[in-house]
């Protein structure tokens, strides 16, 4: 039988073969790419791993809100935002800061013609909106102020101290964060109570820590919401990131039921609020003590980007006090 030539073409195609065979089979898994890993690779490509959450908190935060030098007298019932240059807020009237004077504004020998004969440039005037929108940005600055370090609003100045508790009114969904990272499990506790028979208690649990609502809808969060007493205390809600989505867990409200769950929120009543996760997947709410409703959360929402807890609100006037939150170690 004749040696083999491996210079014939067939040969040659089936040695080459062979050797990128067990080169594959030599590669650790570790240093596959993703055109190694098939499917599975595509997966994880289009579904990046959550990202861990940094500087998260290993001792239980408590705020009551007192805030010594800030009596309650003085404290707005609500902090709107500015509409012009001087306005009043809660009855105290605001003056904006002083600005240097323009040309334009001085309209005599330093006019702004006169400038710029001398060879200068005329400054232009301060439109109505740029007043209103730096009057809103020291509004919320001073009402972050008296909140303390250790909170934020979103976008608002609605929020402030009243009394020794933290309230806001007219938010529409512009929340105030607790800057506190939270864990993947932990029970977060504080009182609520609302000035208005239309209830709408709203608490966000493992958000972001900075968003606010886009549109007029809230379908966008970054959170669990529990809504007590919501669409003018129709409902109890707890939902993921749309308050309004088809897989919402809700209770009707039932003034005349004797079930404790389906109660109305009083106005002027102070709620209890415990909210807590503890196998990294399930949030559980209850009030005074009653379990209200649970969600357990195929994809979780944990990790950096939902990590934080605030309180939101929309119309009326609502109040909360006695915050606790307890990191919980993993089970």
């Amino acid at each position: 039988m004749p040696p083999l030539m491996l210079e014939k073409p067939a040969v040659r195609r089936f040695l080459v073969f062979s050797v990128v065979l067990a080169a594959g089979a030599c590669i650790p898994p570790g240093n596959s790419t993703q055109n190694d890993a098939g499917s599975g690779a595509s997966a994880l490509a289009t579904a990046p791993p959550t990202r861990p959450s940094v500087g998260v908190m290993t001792a239980a935060f408590e705020d009551n809100f007192d805030r010594p030098g800030l009596p309650g007298d003085a404290a707005p019932s609500r902090a709107p935002l500015a509409t012009s240059a001087e306005g009043r807020d809660g009855g105290t009237e605001r003056r904006a800061p002083e600005r240097p004077a323009t040309a334009t504004d001085r309209g005599d020998a330093g006019d702004a013609a006169t400038a710029l004969a001398d060879g200068g440039r005329a400054e232009p005037a301060e439109s109505p909106r740029d007043i209103a929108r730096r009057e809103a940005a020291l509004a919320a600055a001073a009402a972050d102020e008296s909140l303390g370090p250790n909170w934020r609003q979103a976008q608002t100045s609605v929020w402030h101290i009243e009394n020794g508790r933290l309230c806001g009114q007219g938010a529409h969904n512009h929340g105030v964060w607790l800057n506190k990272v939270l864990p993947v499990n932990a029970r977060i506790e504080f009182d609520a109570i609302t000035e208005s028979a239309d209830g709408d208690l709203k608490a966000e649990v493992w958000g972001d820590g900075q968003s606010s609502a886009r549109s007029i809808s809230y379908t966008d969060a970054t959170s669990y919401l529990t809504i007590f007493g919501g669409w003018k205390n129709t409902f109890h809600v707890l939902a993921r990131i749309n308050e309004h989505g088809n897989d919402r867990k809700e209770i009707k409200v039932d003034a005349t039921s004797d079930d404790p769950r389906e109660k109305p929120v009083t106005r002027g009543q102070s709620y209890h609020f415990r909210i807590e996760r503890t196998d990294g997947k399930t949030i559980k709410w209850s009030v005074d003590g009653v379990d209200m409703l649970s969600y357990e959360d195929g994809t979780p929402l944990t990790g950096s980007g939902h990590d934080h807890f605030g309180f939101n609100n929309w119309e009326v006037k609502v109040c909360f006090d006695n915050v606790k939150v307890t990191p919980i170690a993993s089970m």
